[in-house]
């Protein structure tokens, strides 16, 4: 009888559609972004990412058992300095704003894993990821010097508590500088999760909104990676993983799903997926103006990404999900 072959057999109801299922997404799989900044008592949200917030710590240590009680693992943590310069001091003072949060959060949270962002551009007053060239106007960041500034950032948030430390900086031999500089502190049990492949995209327009890091000039092409290039994100990948990265991300997610999956074939490393904070805002206004249903997009694309091969996913829509998943 034609036809012999017929899929459609389990897809008849949702028990069996559940029972055949690839692909579950479950809480365990998300890491939550957050921006600290300075001062008390201050929730005030990003324009352009609606419900997100700029928070300050004691706001930090509240949204961190409010994620924790939902059964999410992991945040990430942003920070605003209160000042910058071009030494990028925020970035790696001891008094630090993502240090001090960290530090926060581990005390009032031990068991909820932090990650730290170690890059630079929030706190330079150029907005770029390192160190420029005097009187250099087209953002081409210093690649050497700029590895011992980060070295010496993550080293002080791994003092202050942070579990992880995620350099997203794009700097030649970043992975390799930060692992030195972590083991010679007597912190070589503290994992690298290396944003090894990150684009120079449009998507991260909220988020310069969100972290107060526009650069004044110039671009970060020169150093984050084309987005027409596909078989060099496993290059920088294979040197991530040979200067010692623990966990490998790509950046950003959507539209680098095919990266992803070439990643995640070449690798038994686990591989992070960032949904950038473009991706979120385009569904939140879509879903503001009733034109999606919010809550089965954001289902549908987290789920896309594991699909694609990320083991972890870090999104701003994490606790939302979290609660349509339950």
């Amino acid at each position: 009888m034609f036809p012999i072959h017929r899929p459609r057999r389990l897809r008849q109801s949702d028990s069996l559609r559940r029972m055949v299922r690839e692909n579950i997404l479950t809480a365990n799989d998300l890491i939550y972004p957050l921006f600290a900044v300075p001062g008390e008592s201050i929730a005030e949200e990003v324009k352009s990412m609606p419900g997100v917030y700029q928070l300050s710590i004691d706001k930090i240590v509240e949204e961190a058992k409010e994620v924790y009680d939902l059964g999410i693992p992991a945040i990430i943590l942003f920070g605003i300095p209160e000042n910058k310069d071009t030494e990028a001091t925020g970035a790696w003072h001891d008094c630090g704003i993502v240090q001090k949060a960290a530090t926060a959060v581990k005390e009032a949270v031990p068991d909820l894993v932090v990650v730290a962002d170690t890059c630079l551009c929030e706190y330079t007053d150029h907005g770029h990821c390192g160190y420029l060239q005097v009187g250099d106007l087209t953002g081409r960041v210093l690649n050497d010097p700029t590895l011992e500034l980060l070295k010496k950032t993550a080293v002080s948030q791994a003092k202050a508590g942070a579990d992880i430390i995620a350099p997203s900086g794009m700097m030649d031999g970043f992975v390799q500088a930060i692992r030195e500089g972590l083991d010679e502190a007597g912190f070589e049990n503290t994992p690298i999760l290396s944003y090894a492949a990150k684009y120079a995209s449009a998507y991260y327009g909220p988020f310069r909104d969100a972290a107060d890091s526009a650069p004044q000039f110039g671009s970060r092409r020169t150093y984050q990676m084309d987005p027409a290039n596909g078989t060099e994100a496993l290059k920088e990948v294979a040197l991530d993983i040979a200067e010692g990265a623990d966990m490998l991300m790509v950046k950003p997610a959507l539209a680098y799903m095919d990266i992803i999956w070439r990643v995640k074939e070449i690798t038994n490393l686990p591989v992070a997926a960032y949904n950038v904070s473009g991706e979120y805002s385009m569904i939140k206004a879509a879903a503001l103006n009733g034109w999606v249903d919010e809550e089965k997009i954001v289902l549908e694309t987290l789920t896309s990404f594991k699909r694609a091969g990320a083991d972890l996913i870090l999104t701003y829509h994490a606790k939302d999900a979290v609660r349509w998943l339950s």
